[in-house]
C-alpha cells in the first residue's frame, strides 16, 4: 500500500503572480523571507535593506510617527505590519498610522490590519521604485487617505492626499512643513528630515502637537471611544 504524501507548498519567489490565499500560504511557509509583498497580484520579495538608503531614514520615520502617537490617543503606528487591502494585494508598508476607531482600517482575529489605513509611509531608493507605480495605484483605489513616499537619493518627499478619488500632492508652507490634512498636528519639515535634522523635525512635530486642531481631534477620538463602550 502506497502512502499518501502531503503535497509540498511552493517557494514564494519574486514575480509569481497568485492569489492572496496563496501568497499567504506561501509565505508562512517560508519563515527565511522577512518581508514579502503581493502588489496588484505580483509577488515582490525585496533586496536586502542597506544602511543609508532605507534601514537609518526608516528609523527616522518611526521615530516621527511614534511621538505623534504617544500625543495622539486613538491613533495606533504600525512598522512593517502587514496590510490586507484586497484580494490581489497585501503590502507590507515600512510604517502607517491607523485610527483605531471609527477608521478605515481594523484589526482581524488571526491578527492583520485588514481595509486602508488612514496614512501609509514607504521609503524608496528613487522614483523608479514600485512604490510609486503599481503600489500607488492600489492604494489610491482601496482609499488610503495619504500616502508618503521618502525618495531618500533623490533628497525628497512625495506626500499624497486623495480628493475625489485622485492622489493630489501636499504642497510645503515657505518654511518647508508639510501638514497632513488626515492626522491634525502631523506637520513635516521636510529639507529637515532629508538631511537627517532630527531635532528639527522633532520640534516642529511638537509645534504642530500643541495646537488646537490637534486637541480638538484628540477630543474627538476621544468622544468616539467613550460611544463605543454603550
Amino acid at each position: 500500500m502506497i502512502a499518501n504524501k502531503t503535497p509540498s507548498i511552493p517557494p514564494l519567489e519574486g514575480g509569481d503572480r497568485l492569489s492572496r490565499p496563496e501568497f499567504e500560504r506561501r509565505y508562512h511557509a517560508a519563515p527565511h523571507i522577512k518581508k514579502a509583498e503581493l502588489i496588484e497580484g505580483v509577488v515582490y520579495v525585496p533586496s536586502p535593506v542597506r544602511a543609508r538608503s532605507h534601514s537609518q531614514p526608516h528609523g527616522w520615520i518611526i521615530t516621527w510617527l511614534g511621538v505623534y502617537e504617544a500625543a495622539t490617543p486613538g491613533v495606533s503606528l504600525h512598522d512593517n505590519s502587514t496590510v490586507r487591502l484586497d484580494l490581489d494585494n497585501e503590502p507590507q508598508p515600512d510604517a502607517l498610522l491607523r485610527i483605531e476607531v471609527g477608521g478605515r482600517s481594523r484589526i482581524t482575529e488571526d491578527d492583520y490590519i485588514e481595509g486602508a489605513p488612514e496614512l501609509i509611509v514607504e521609503v524608496a531608493a528613487s522614483s523608479a521604485a514600485y512604490d510609486l507605480h503599481d503600489k500607488k495605484r492600489a492604494y489610491r483605489r482601496n482609499g488610503v487617505q495619504e500616502y508618503l513616499v521618502w525618495r531618500v537619493l533623490d533628497q525628497t518627499l512625495d506626500w499624497f492626499c486623495l480628493q475625489a478619488g485622485e492622489y493630489g500632492v501636499l504642497q510645503p508652507d515657505e518654511y518647508g512643513v508639510i501638514r497632513s490634512q488626515v492626522f491634525p498636528g502631523l506637520w513635516l519639515m521636510m529639507p529637515a528630515l532629508v538631511t537627517g535634522n532630527i531635532p528639527s523635525v522633532l520640534a516642529t512635530l511638537q509645534t504642530g502637537i500643541d495646537s488646537p486642531e490637534h486637541a480638538r481631534f484628540v477630543e474627538q477620538l476621544s468622544e468616539r471611544t467613550e460611544q463605543t463602550k454603550f
